[in-house]
């Protein structure tokens, strides 16, 4: 009945063409980085980074731009993203890794649907395809003649399509220059090149040249890309010519999107960039793109987020985005109709949720589309059929500070101050092992409650790991073998806690937020709030994990 009430209200509320009047930016909060977006002329569909994350891609879908509902993931199947061994591959003694899966794009032709992305280390691109975003996407075509490079989009015009890419910064190859954007022609059923290379420049001299996109618009061939690595001093500029293989000549606004400058240097909002554009039904254009909300003086713990801005682009004219360049948390402004998505649960109840997918896929395991975990999971570590209700977690040798795949399943932190409590059965945890929740940003970098079996006997206890310290609280034994243990933050520090009765919580340690931010650890993902289990058997289950914000 509520769902049948929702689909009713989304019906009135599209019928009665109601235009808004301003919303709240991030439209997608927390880990949401290097946006992507198309529209088959009534619903638009949004993708985004997942980097060491499986499954990768998330696919999210909306009628108005603001609300959006996950729907798929790209890459839910190890045939199409094998991640096994690319840690190892990129000094996990960092804390960090840049493996995985960067910047795709997704673009709408003659009802098919394209997402194209590159994985790292190897730097090689592919791309995957649907007919329905809401449903699996099909196996990987690769793109075998722009090693070495990353950013990848598809560009289609007058029936022939175009692979676009950026040569990586530190590119040596002989006739291409570093950080260079080349597009060509290609097969899109093959992925082979059928044209020449062409070399369109390599931006304005910003660093880190990234996230090449090519728009048609009254003749002109227009591209965009961010410039000034994305971080503070993140931005987006624009060219254009009237050949698609140029000379570009660059806006003399640009850039049309920064906050890098004195004006915007007490925002909230900072390292704006990656962009892309969408022209509405109504024929307005907006813009997305990614930013991050700031925890203290220039740190963020949330990773880049994905923000909205309306952009006003007139015939023969540049954009301008926002009317100046800039973002704000709470935008004034007309919008489409609004039409509302399902939210996201307070409590997720661990029922188990039977999708119609292939028996490799991860949504075989029943979660919702958006619990993630690290690598390419083992399946048989996670069951919601085992115990009904229940998430059972089978432990793993793995533990949570290798940079490979433990028995983890995360979803993202999406407000500074929040509260994500869990209830553990440890009754079935062997000795030694332990299981718990965590607020984790990197493998060396993350904040702990554990559960764990000693002598016998269960005992609840912190766990710090900052880099090479790693500090263990003191232990506190439970007359239980069920606990409630809970991660909490009001922005300046996290909190990790434990109760036997759910009301009254004991504070086992506090952390500050710093050692969980970005720009101490590196890395480009944000504090992912998880369950997990560690050890050599037994198991552990989990009643439900509420989160809450304020």
């Amino acid at each position: 009945m509520k769902k049948l009430l929702f689909i009713i209200s989304i019906a009135v509320i599209a019928s009665l063409n109601i235009q808004a009047q301003g919303y709240r930016n991030p439209v997608l909060p927390g880990f949401h980085a290097d946006p992507s977006v198309c529209t088959n002329g009534k619903d638009f569909y949004l993708v985004n980074s997942t980097f060491q994350y499986f499954p990768g891609v998330p696919v999210f879908h909306s009628k108005d731009l603001i609300h959006w509902e996950q729907v798929s993931n790209c890459l839910s199947r190890k045939s199409q993203l094998d991640l096994s061994g690319l840690y190892t591959q990129n000094q996990p003694e960092l804390g960090w890794t840049n493996a995985g899966i960067y910047a795709p794009t997704i673009r709408y032709h003659e009802g098919r649907y394209y997402m194209v992305t590159t994985i790292f280390p190897s730097r090689r691109h592919f791309y995957v395809w649907t007919d329905d975003p809401s449903k699996e996407w099909s196996d990987p075509i690769f793109i075998d003649f722009a090693l070495g490079s990353c950013d990848p989009t598809l560009f289609w015009d007058e029936g022939k399509c175009y692979f676009l890419w950026k040569a990586a910064a530190d590119e040596t190859r002989p006739g291409i220059k570093p950080g260079e954007i080349n597009i060509c022609e290609i097969d899109v059923y093959t992925g082979k090149r059928t044209g020449d290379v062409h070399h369109l420049g390599t931006g304005l001299g910003g660093r880190y040249p990234e996230g090449p996109h090519i728009y048609k618009k009254d003749d002109y061939y227009y591209m965009m890309l961010a410039e000034g690595g994305t971080e503070h001093g993140h931005h987006v500029n624009i060219l254009r010519s009237r050949s698609l293989f140029g000379p570009y000549e660059p806006n003399p606004a640009n850039p049309i999107l920064t906050h890098f400058s004195m004006k915007m240097q007490n925002s909230n909002i900072q390292g704006l960039g990656h962009a892309d554009l969408i022209q509405a039904p109504d024929s307005s254009w907006w813009m997305i793109c990614l930013g991050y909300r700031t925890s203290g003086y220039l740190l963020h713990v949330m990773g880049r987020e994905t923000m909205l801005a309306p952009v006003r682009w007139d015939k023969d004219a540049w954009p301008v985005v926002n009317g100046n360049g800039t973002i704000a948390i709470d935008m004034k402004c007309n919008t489409l109709p609004e039409v509302p998505m399902p939210l996201d649960p307070v409590r997720e109840e661990f029922n188990y949720v039977k999708h119609d997918v292939p028996a490799d896929s991860y949504s075989i395991i029943g979660l919702p589309w958006g619990w993630m975990s690290i690598g390419n999971p083992d399946y048989s570590r996670y069951s919601l059929t085992e115990r009904k209700g229940w998430l059972r977690l089978h432990p793993t040798s793995t533990p949570l500070d290798a940079a490979t795949s433990p028995t983890f399943v995360a979803r993202r932190q999406t407000e500074l101050c929040f509260s994500a409590t869990t209830l553990i059965d440890a009754s079935h945890l062997a000795e030694g092992s332990q299981a718990g929740i965590t607020a984790y940003a990197a493998p060396l970098n993350h904040y702990d409650v554990i559960v764990e079996r000693k002598n016998g006997k269960l005992f609840a206890q912190s766990n710090i790991r900052v880099g090479a310290l790693s500090h263990a609280g003191r232990p506190v034994e439970l007359k239980d073998a069920q606990a409630y243990i809970r991660i909490s933050s009001d922005k300046d520090y996290y909190y990790m806690q434990v109760s036997t009765d759910g009301k009254s919580f004991a504070t086992l340690a506090k952390m500050d937020f710093r050692y969980l931010s970005t720009e101490v650890i590196g890395g480009f993902t944000g504090v992912m709030l998880g369950l997990f289990a560690q050890g050599e058997a037994g198991y552990a289950d989990f009643d439900w994990f509420e989160y809450t914000t304020e």
